[in-house]
């Protein structure tokens, strides 16, 4: 096969939603049609003790959410499709922006109890700024909810998403009937309890006029069905592909992921419609995938996907030409080359080696800490990847040792879930104590719990009376050498030794920002 057939084959992909959406359900039912696996799992069910293959973190099956971004890759139509299934929770938002500079598209999934919440439009918001093409399923069907022309409005006013439904339900909850198909005019008939081995009943319907709808679904819902269809067809525009490539239009659909109904029709308007692999910017230049030569960039590291070996797998999203196993590659940061003997391929934790790969599909590089994200690894060209930010935290505490003859564990443990991009960890100039910062509360039991489970350490935390940590930077050496000498309590530097500003309060920060002009304040590591 041609590159540039492979090229057109490959649909890369993140599934962002507020939490408890439905999001992992909707992975598992993807990868379920993938043929990928054989049983879905339930992400929290006491019945069912298989658990959902994504989640394949201990405390992900506790808790029963995602908390770091899963990879995984299954073939469905002779296409490859690539899935990133990232956290919902706000706590672990930075890994799922991180997660969203490596995907071409997004699927957005929305309760169709709750409607639009929060984290979605957070979410959302990213995908917005970077034009990510964007779909929307609305998921929960079988239950009661919000009227499917209300939650079209939110998905407009909330998110301020250009809606275009291409699938429309027929009753909910208890009166649940099935969807109506419009992108291909086919009723599909929703069997409660099926389950997913039995096949989703198609009736195709040129003619919604036609009298059979009656017998098949009955008078009152076929005729609430024609007006609401009359009504989709006078006010939504119709799906234009170019628009929604340029993410000015979405396409919705309904359905129940965990009835497994309705994601067969997403999923096949997503191949046909959906982006191939997309150009990315660097510092230097565009980078469009059909290059021949290499290049590709880390966007998650994630250490002891398999506790056994204490392995560090980074993540690397080909951008364009072809990686081949045991090539040389140049590490632009680090200035030199480097050969993977094992590249993986990924199934959540089930890994596989590949022998090459293309650009959209995502690689694990087994890392003994030579990475960090934002890392470019090209073919000797020397490109540096733009957009893979780390965000000023929001929370603080101090970290310190609780086992004192687990030093060397701490120690380690921390840096390595530093650069996994965890949390974010400042030493203190002042008396050299560590400070960790997140964005929100739960990654600190996160941090706890990894330690001790993974490196066999122990810490506790102490508050930390602080209101932001700002990277600093300045031209004026006297200048910095004066903040620096009058600032020394407050300064801190950062895992990569970059100096960074911790501000006690806004005042603090205003105060230091009128005093010292000359230097600059920067609320994202990127600058």
């Amino acid at each position: 096969m041609s590159f540039t057939e492979e090229l057109e084959k490959r649909k890369t992909f993140g599934i962002v939603s507020h939490p408890d959406a439905g999001k992992t359900t909707l992975t598992e039912k993807l990868l379920l049609f993938g043929g990928a696996i054989q049983v879905a799992g339930a992400v929290k069910s006491n019945k069912i003790k298989k658990h959902a293959t994504s989640d394949f973190m201990e405390i992900e099956r506790q808790r029963g959410i995602s908390v770091a971004t899963s990879v995984m890759a299954f073939k469905y139509r002779d296409r490859k499709i690539n899935i990133l299934d990232t956290p919902g929770h706000k706590d672990f938002a930075e890994d799922t922006f991180r997660t969203l500079t490596a995907v071409d598209s997004a699927i957005v999934v929305v309760d169709v109890a709750k409607g639009v919440e929060t984290q979605t439009e957070a979410l959302v918001e990213v995908c917005k700024m970077r034009k990510t093409p964007m779909i929307v399923f609305v998921n929960k069907l079988d239950r009661e909810g919000k009227d499917g022309f209300d939650l079209l409005d939110e998905i407009e006013t909330k998110l301020g998403l250009k809606a275009v439904p291409l699938s429309w339900p027929i009753g909910m909850g208890q009166r649940f009937q099935g969807v109506y198909n419009l992108y291909k005019k086919q009723l599909v008939l929703f069997r409660p309890h099926s389950k997913q081995d039995n096949k989703e009943e198609v009736v195709v319907f040129d003619d919604l006029a036609s009298a059979e709808l009656e017998t098949i679904i009955g008078e009152a819902a076929a005729e609430e069905l024609r007006e609401e269809v009359n009504m989709i067809e006078e006010v939504y525009p119709d799906l234009d592909i170019n628009e929604y490539l340029k993410g000015e239009q979405h396409p919705v659909f309904f359905g129940s992921a965990i009835n497994n109904f309705g994601v067969k029709e997403m999923l096949d308007c997503f191949v046909e419609i959906a982006p191939s692999p997309l150009p990315r910017e660097t510092e230097e230049r565009i980078v469009e995938p059909d290059e021949d030569k290499f290049s590709g960039f880390i966007f998650k590291i994630h250490a002891n996907m398999d506790p056994k070996h204490r392995d560090r797998i980074a993540f690397l999203r080909i951008c364009s030409g072809k990686f081949q196993r045991n090539t040389n590659y140049l590490h632009v940061r680090q200035e030199k080359k480097m050969k993977f003997s094992n590249p993986t391929a990924f199934m959540a934790s089930k890994k596989s080696v590949v022998d090459e790969a293309y650009p959209g599909d995502i690689v694990g590089l087994y890392d003994s800490g030579n990475f960090k994200i934002g890392d470019s690894i090209t073919e000797g060209e020397k490109l540096n990847f733009k957009g893979i930010p780390s965000f000023s935290p929001e929370q603080f505490r101090y970290v310190d040792n609780a086992d004192p003859l687990k030093s060397k564990q701490l120690a380690k443990g921390l840096n390595q879930l530093m650069e996994e991009g965890v949390a974010q960890m400042f030493v203190k100039e002042v008396n050299g104590r560590r400070v960790i910062g997140t964005v929100g509360a739960l990654q600190f039991e996160v941090i706890q719990y990894r330690l001790k489970n993974e490196y066999g350490a122990s810490c506790s935390y102490e508050p930390v009376n602080l209101h932001k940590a700002c990277w600093v930077s300045c031209d004026d050496i006297d200048a910095l050498k004066e903040f620096m000498s009058k600032r020394k309590r407050d300064l801190a530097k950062d895992i990569d030794g970059q100096l960074v500003f911790l501000a006690e309060s806004a005042w603090t920060l205003k105060m230091a920002q009128e005093n010292h002009p000359k230097v600059q304040f920067h609320f994202t590591s990127e600058f």
